[in-house]
């Protein structure tokens, strides 16, 4: 078992709680702010000093060390406590979710949602439960975060949503949402009773679950519940039927943005569920294996199939899911790491193509294929951005997902042998065909019927050009420059993979 770095160990403050509770403490400042660019221009430098902090996290935290690192603790009251600590994995996610905040805050002004306080209150609010959910290794507090995480996207889709449908859309969210917070629930109270069961006291903290490990036949009911309870929020195939609807007519980037760019339900896996019951998910690992190789097919299938912009986005990311969940059920270090990356990757690549996606919503006044074509003219640097984040996606050279699925790859034929790894390639190559068809299709290629008038299709402001230059910087210099991400993660994946090595060492079961 892990031991802890504190915080006073490694910082002259505490940064875990700092990123948790600034977010709080902006949403209170700018809930105050009754003129809309007061509020975005305080908001704006508030989330930068966030993004300041997160770096800070960065610095300070040693790959390394094999620890938990900058660890809080402080009892609040019952079983519930307040313990936060930092591993690579962590640090990846608050990064990514510190940036893609800022990136938000331009985004929500020129789209423009208003009033604006209130929109970055809510922002702000989300940003501080992300941060949490990264930050903890306690199960109850991770599931009261997601509670209020999905409440505050159902938020975002219903204040903002510009479509007669989205009651329709909320109410499936909710629905499934519901469905999958209540098995972690479920979930996280057999644990927390086989601690009792074990100590005769309750306790949710990963380190005490750890050292009480839970029965055989508990272990089982465990794993599934935790699987399918977040593989609705990744989401996974066949747990996916929310997504396409709330996509299409929820109409609100921003909430996709932080439920797909911030894949907590993935995250929550790896935290939780393979360190807790490392025996059940490797008697389920091939048939997991098999229905995500099914997914990445079913998905792409969709995808070609879509004329709705947002539909066809929202399969592509259910296609690249299911490609994360055969690399992290490989189990071996080198695919927790390819993995880690590619979650990073791909949530930002999918954050990418919902605002470039919006922001062509917001001149055309449609996301239907058939009405666009031909917007390079206008919209030269949104195409690029465009085009870098399917590149991204499909795991082109110079891309982050590059090095991440090559990783992801070779310890799947490692495990499984070719013919899942060679399907998985495949998939990849039909969501190559379909993002570059749409982009053919959106920018290059004449419009179809009832197209949208180029020449009144107005041409980027300096905010959205700032926006859509920051992600294509981003994303190129972080797959060309990806030793520091791999350094990050690799003591993570050793970790992630050490109860697993007994079990990687024994013959691999083929389809």
């Amino acid at each position: 078992m892990m031991t802890e770095l504190t915080w006073s160990e490694q910082s002259q403050w505490p940064v875990l709680a700092l990123l948790q509770l600034f977010p709080l403490l902006a949403a209170g400042v700018v809930s105050r702010l009754r003129h809309d660019w007061h509020a975005f221009a305080v908001g704006m430098v508030l989330a930068v000093l966030e993004l300041l902090a997160a770096g800070h996290l960065y610095h300070t935290y040693d790959p390394l060390r094999p620890e938990w690192q900058l660890a809080e603790r402080m009892p609040l009251f019952g079983a519930l406590h307040y313990h936060a600590a930092a591993d690579g994995m962590a640090v990846l996610f608050i990064l990514l979710t510190a940036f893609l905040t800022v990136l938000a805050i331009p985004y929500g002004w020129v789209r423009p949602f208003r009033p604006q306080a209130r929109f970055l209150t809510i922002l702000f609010c989300s940003e501080a439960v992300l941060m949490s959910q990264f930050a903890t290794l306690d199960l109850l507090w991770f599931f009261v975060c997601s509670l209020l995480q999905i409440g505050l996207a159902g938020y975002l889709m219903h204040y903002w949503s510009a479509s007669a449908e989205e009651g329709l859309s909320l109410n499936r969210f909710f629905e499934f949402m519901g469905v999958g917070l209540a098995m972690l629930l479920a979930a996280t109270l057999i644990l927390g009773w086989s601690h009792a069961d074990q100590t005769g006291r309750w306790s949710f903290d990963l380190l005490d679950l750890l050292a009480t490990p839970v029965e055989s036949f508990l272990s089982v009911s465990v794993f599934f519940l935790l699987f399918y309870g977040l593989g609705i929020r990744v989401p996974l195939f066949p747990l996916h039927g929310w997504l396409p609807m709330v996509a299409e007519r929820g109409t609100v980037v921003l909430a996709l943005v932080f439920l797909l760019g911030v894949k907590t339900g993935l995250y929550g896996m790896l935290r939780f569920m393979f360190p807790l019951v490392p025996a059940s998910i490797f008697r389920w690992q091939l048939e997991v294996v098999l229905i995500a190789t099914i997914g990445i097919f079913y998905a792409a299938w969709l995808a070609t199939m879509q004329q709705n912009l947002r539909r066809m986005m929202a399969y592509a990311v259910i296609s690249h899911t299911d490609i994360i969940v055969i690399g992290l059920f490989t189990t071996h270090v080198h695919a927790f790491q390819g993995s880690l990356l590619l979650i990073g990757n791909v949530g930002l690549a999918a954050a990418t193509l919902f605002f470039m996606i919006g922001l062509i919503n917001r001149r055309t006044k449609t996301v239907m294929l058939s009405q666009l074509g031909g917007l390079f003219g206008r919209l030269p640097l949104l195409a690029m951005a465009f085009f870098v984040a399917g590149l991204a996606v499909i795991g082109m050279p110079g891309t982050p997902g590059f090095d991440a699925t090559h990783l992801l790859m070779e310890a799947a034929m490692h495990r499984f042998g070719a013919l899942i790894t060679i399907a998985a390639a495949l998939g990849n190559v039909a969501s190559a065909a379909f993002l570059l068809w749409s982009f053919q299709k959106i920018f290059l290629a004449a419009p179809g019927q009832q197209p949208v008038s180029v020449q009144k299709v107005s041409q980027t402001q300096w905010l959205e050009t700032l926006l859509a230059a920051t992600l294509i910087i981003v994303q190129l210099t972080a797959g060309f420059y990806s030793e520091p991400w791999l350094k990050l993660v690799q003591g993570t994946a050793q970790s992630m993979a050490a109860p697993y090595s007994f079990h990687n060492d024994q013959p691999a079961r083929h389809p």
